[in-house]
């Protein structure tokens, strides 16, 4: 079960990082903006999750891998609903780069899984793990698609942070907390 929840919380960032992406020729107009200022939509995440990912591993290691897989999830959901909310390019980008923080969940959920599963099962966990992060980048594209035609583009946020609201309630549910912390 700790396998399938941090799978699937790796496929809610893949996905996540994904679903503004076929609405990139469109977000200048949407935003009022130009199409440089409107590419921050998806450098904003990947930023964030470059400049977090080693930091927010380190605070898992010093004070609880599970505290910052909660963490991670809380920052997707808070950028949802700003993104949800908002129709401001600034807003919009304050809300990507919250979402992008939940890419460091992906290497605390493998260092979870390496501190709970039978040794046996670690290399499979990791391997499913890894591949969900392309699955929810297969998935975010048309998803993004079918729900900008059928819905406002705000609807983006609202699925991506339904989906963590969910994997939050399954983490705290499921994932237990490490007994394996360093200085």
């Amino acid at each position: 079960l700790i396998i399938v929840v941090l799978a699937l919380c790796g496929t809610l960032v893949s996905l996540q990082q994904t679903l503004v992406l076929p609405l990139l020729p469109d977000f200048p107009e949407i935003l009022d903006t130009s199409t440089d200022n409107a590419s921050w939509l998806v450098t904003i995440t990947l930023l964030t999750g470059a400049v977090g990912t080693p930091i927010v591993s380190r605070l898992a290691d010093m004070f609880g891998k599970r505290l910052m897989l909660v963490a991670c999830l809380v920052s997707v959901i808070v950028g949802s609903a700003i993104g949800a909310l908002s129709d401001s390019l600034a807003l919009v980008i304050l809300a990507r780069g919250l979402t992008g923080i939940g890419t460091c969940l992906v290497p605390v959920g493998i260092s979870i899984m390496r501190d709970h599963l039978p040794s046996d099962r670690v290399g499979s966990g990791v391997a499913l793990m890894s591949a969900t992060l392309g699955i929810g980048g297969a998935v975010g594209m048309p998803l993004a698609g079918v729900i900008y035609q059928n819905f406002d583009w705000q609807m983006l946020f609202v699925v991506s942070g339904g989906f963590a609201v969910i994997m939050l309630a399954l983490v705290l549910r499921v994932v237990p907390e490490s007994t394996v912390k360093t200085r």
